[in-house]
């Protein structure tokens, strides 16, 4: 590490484990320019990019306890906002495909429909924000980019019997949780 990574590390151990907000508006101040040029990359909306800078570093103080750096706090940002900007372009993506499936079977979306949906996508990320990071990191990496349990199991350096378990605590917890959303989730199955 070089001695301005050092410097950052140190804010982020004061922001941890001292609530130290001058330390987290320094943080703030030196990375959220160049991270919403590097959002900019993948969003061509230039507020949907800084919005999306900000909920990371919003998810940054919120979980400053229980957050687990394995690389440079540097790292992490970068990780988590392209991440973040990947989720968001899911999302964009999805909702493509189901105004593009309604056209197609001529059901028209009303803006209930479309309110659910928000809804079901909100409580969906709710869910998986509960998880344990390791749980909720094997569930996207599964269902959200497609890899097997074996190219994950690989990726993390468990078996894929671990897998198996992170997979099926993921799912109890949202089928607990989504419950009343079955008829919806249908629609898209």
């Amino acid at each position: 590490m070089n001695d301005t990574e050092i410097v950052f590390e140190d804010l982020f151990r004061k922001v941890a484990f001292h609530d130290d907000e001058k330390a987290f508006k320094v943080l703030f101040i030196e990375f959220y320019p160049s991270l919403c040029v590097f959002a900019m990359r993948f969003i061509d909306q230039e507020e949907v990019a800084r919005d999306i800078v900000q909920d990371v570093f919003f998810n940054v103080w919120k979980r400053r306890k229980s957050m687990f750096i394995s690389s440079s706090f540097r790292n992490f940002l970068i990780t988590s906002v392209r991440n973040q900007c990947v989720d968001y372009l899911r999302r964009k993506k999805l909702e493509h495909q189901f105004l593009e499936k309604s056209k197609i079977t001529n059901i028209q979306t009303s803006p209930e429909e479309i309110y659910t949906l928000k809804e079901l996508e909100d409580a969906i990320h709710k869910v998986l924000s509960k998880l344990p990071d390791n749980v909720r990191e094997v569930f996207e990496m599964n269902r959200f980019k497609g890899k097997t349990y074996s190219a994950i199991a690989e990726e993390m350096d468990v078996s894929i019997k671990t897998i198996e378990s992170y997979m099926s605590k993921a799912l109890k917890a949202l089928r607990a949780e989504l419950s009343d959303y079955l008829p919806i989730l249908f629609l898209f199955l």
